[in-house]
């Protein structure tokens, strides 16, 4: 991997200042939280309220990825609710709260299968029969009789926000010859089964050749799915709402022009709530909720006061809990259906995005939610509020959680006027002391996502960065998540138009203001922030430097390479056949010779979603045009950098290519540990 200066090469960081600088700051973050979660996403509650769960994610060490473990706050501390080597999320108790089931992965790494703790208590938990592959998730039904398993099967594509490739390991004992093979894959479908404890007998409920992305239950004999006839990952995003009998029957309950999610049947069978939104990936929803009537077809809108619903829950047969985002806020409420009323029992500043991507949480019977909350000042808690009360169950606070704040400076919502006078969201982080500072740009995925003040802006770099003198811009320009449909929609048809003017309009502004360093401004991005990344040092020559990682750097090639290719398509509005469609002239690497800013481009070998060689293309055309460039693609990895020690490789070409560029203008600053 040859780098932008003549006999250069970044081989090996390991021994640079860099690599050490970086490696000591995620010791000091990681290592008092060793063996324990640092990290909480999928809280749970029983109906009741008395007990709560959690997934927490763990660390052992700063080698590999992360585990996952199943938690119970008690007594305001975490409390592994069951032993066992391996993984374990997704838990769920059944409606009288007396057993507690969740997804392990004890007999194969990444292969998760269903357990139950039963009596409500903490030891070791029962398996059921293996399904045949992996499942991903379980829903009770709603007399508690039996549970629903979403089954994906082995070689089924995960989607770029769980790291894109497929859920299939590499076989290791085929020798080094041995090709790689694209053929279809019986196995890869995802399917509907359901489990009996009282028989332990596991069905199947899903015909063959239908694949369900996501469930849940109609009553207590029906399930609503979210479906389509094809297993591969671009066949979500027209995917359709069916209901699915035990007798094997399927009928269609509702298309849409855009993306449906979120499926929940209410306890007695007579409505069907679902997320209609504009989607860029799978799992990461937004949009407008939904009541269907399984009987009629007949569907209703349910007005939750300008938030974009990403979580659905039925309390009881007319209340149904959401959890959402309304600009930068999460919010949660009750539809009360019967009367139509709404009611808001939570509305806040803070995240409850639980590291994920949008809000998420859980309900009690006497409508009070459970969340993960948290800021870029706050570290995650789980926290249980009502409409006058909020009580913290538990949190990951610990020295390590002390040591970021203490280095990562602050961060504040901000808001400035586009071009067009569209007003523009963003979470500005910026270190102490007065300005103008060198400024990053960190442009979110999607692009149907957004960000919201929370631990760490999501990405590692950003409170490392800012630990080190730089300020970090967090945009969410149109197309961004928490504004409603129509908001989301502006940038089919435009990505890299009004969307890119948006970006640089806030640059403007933090210049305007005395915030940025106008010669000292650069760029990051993953996924749809990696295209942008590419994209706007190709309109505009004020970036110093920019960091496109997982990008789109060419749409026709991605056309015929990407696991996604239609999605692109669609949202540029073009065929990649047509000369001169927004394929062509919205690819940058068809501008790479108007471009002048040095790029470091990242990929994964095993992304599907924007593969490989959209980074060696970018990477190759800036080359040929003699502007300074480096290819980094690592080979475990797939969309994003997500194990140690790879991500610890990763920051510190980040660190380096940055400080190479934008601050040879810049007074010495202090260490991370100063």
């Amino acid at each position: 991997m040859t780098g932008g200066r003549q006999g250069e090469t970044l081989e090996d960081l390991e021994n640079t200042p860099a690599y050490r600088k970086v490696a000591e700051h995620l010791r000091a973050l990681h290592e008092p939280a060793f063996g324990r979660p640092h990290a909480l996403c999928e809280p749970r509650v029983a109906s009741d309220g008395g007990r709560a769960v959690v997934t927490g994610v763990v660390l052992d060490e700063l080698t590999g990825l992360p585990r996952t473990a199943v938690y119970a706050a008690v007594d305001g501390e975490l409390r592994a609710v069951s032993a066992g080597r391996g993984s374990a999320r997704w838990a769920r108790f059944s409606p009288d709260g007396g057993t507690l089931a969740f997804l392990a992965d004890r007999r194969e790494a990444g292969v998760f299968q269903l357990h139950l703790l039963r009596d409500g208590g903490l030891g070791e938990a029962v398996p059921a029969p293996e399904a045949p592959g992996t499942v991903e998730y379980a829903h009770w039904s709603p007399d508690g009789r039996v549970l629903l398993l979403g089954v994906a099967g082995r070689g089924a594509d995960l989607s770029s926000g769980e790291g894109s490739g497929s859920n299939s390991r590499r076989n290791t004992e085929r020798p080094p010859w041995f090709p790689e093979v694209e053929d279809e894959d019986v196995d890869a479908w995802r399917g509907l089964w359901v489990y009996t404890p009282a028989t332990g007998t596991l069905d199947r409920l899903s015909p063959l050749g239908l694949n369900c992305w996501e469930a849940g239950w109609c009553g207590p004999d029906q399930v609503v799915a979210i479906s389509s006839g094809e297993p591969g990952e671009d066949a979500w995003f027209t995917a359709r709402l069916s209901l699915l009998d035990f007798g094997g029957g399927v009928r269609k309950l509702l298309d849409s022009p855009v993306q449906l999610a979120l499926p929940a049947g209410s306890p007695d069978g007579t409505r069907v709530a679902v997320v209609e939104a504009v989607c860029s990936d799978r799992g990461v929803v937004a949009g407008e909720l939904l009541l269907v009537d399984p009987a009629t077809g007949a569907v209703r809108r349910i007005d939750t006061a300008g938030t974009d619903v990403t979580q659905v829950e039925w309390l009881d047969a007319d209340r149904l809990g959401y959890l959402g985002q309304r600009r930068l806020d999460s919010v949660a409420g009750i539809a009360d259906l019967p009367s139509g009323a709404v009611r808001e029992v939570l509305a806040t500043k803070l995240s409850c995005a639980s590291g994920t991507f949008y809000p998420q949480g859980a309900f009690t019977s006497d409508g009070r939610v459970l969340t993960v909350q948290d800021s870029y000042s706050l570290p995650p808690q789980l926290v249980l509020s009502g409409h006058d009360s909020r009580e913290v169950l538990a949190s990951v606070a610990d020295p390590g959680t002390g040591y970021l704040l203490s280095v990562a400076g602050e961060a504040e919502a901000i808001t400035w006027t586009a071009p067009d006078g569209l007003e523009i969201d963003g979470i500005l982080c910026r270190p102490p002391g007065e300005g103008p500072f060198p400024l990053v740009v960190n442009v979110h995925g999607g692009p149907n996502w957004a960000f919201q003040n929370c631990w760490s802006m999501r990405y590692p770099w950003v409170p490392l960065l800012v630990a080190q003198g730089y300020a970090v811009l967090n945009p969410n320009p149109r197309g961004s998540g928490g504004r409603g449909r129509e908001f989301a929609a502006l940038v089919v048809g435009d990505m890299g138009g009004a969307d890119a003017h948006d970006i640089l309009s806030g640059i403007d502004a933090l210049v305007d203001r005395g915030i940025a360093d106008k010669d000292r401004i650069g760029l990051i991005g993953r996924s749809y922030g990696g295209f942008m990344s590419s994209w706007l040092v190709t309109q505009d020559r004020r970036f110093a430097a920019a960091v496109p990682i997982s990008p789109v750097t060419d749409w026709y090639s991605q056309a015929f390479t990407s696991n996604i290719a239609s999605w692109g398509n669609r949202y540029l509005e073009a065929d990649p056949e047509t000369p001169g469609s927004l394929v062509h002239t919205r690819s940058p690497v068809l501008h790479a010779s108007k471009a002048r800013t040095p790029c470091l481009n990242v990929a994964g070998a095993l992304d599907r979603a924007t593969p490989p060689g959209q980074a060696r293309e970018f990477h190759q055309a800036l080359r040929a045009h003699g502007v300074p460039s480096a290819l980094v693609i690592y080979p475990e990895e797939g969309h994003g950098v997500r194990a140690y020690p790879a991500q610890i490789d990763l920051l510190a070409r980040v660190l380096r290519w940055f400080d190479r560029y934008l601050t040879s203008r810049s007074a010495p600053r202090p260490d991370l540990g100063a």
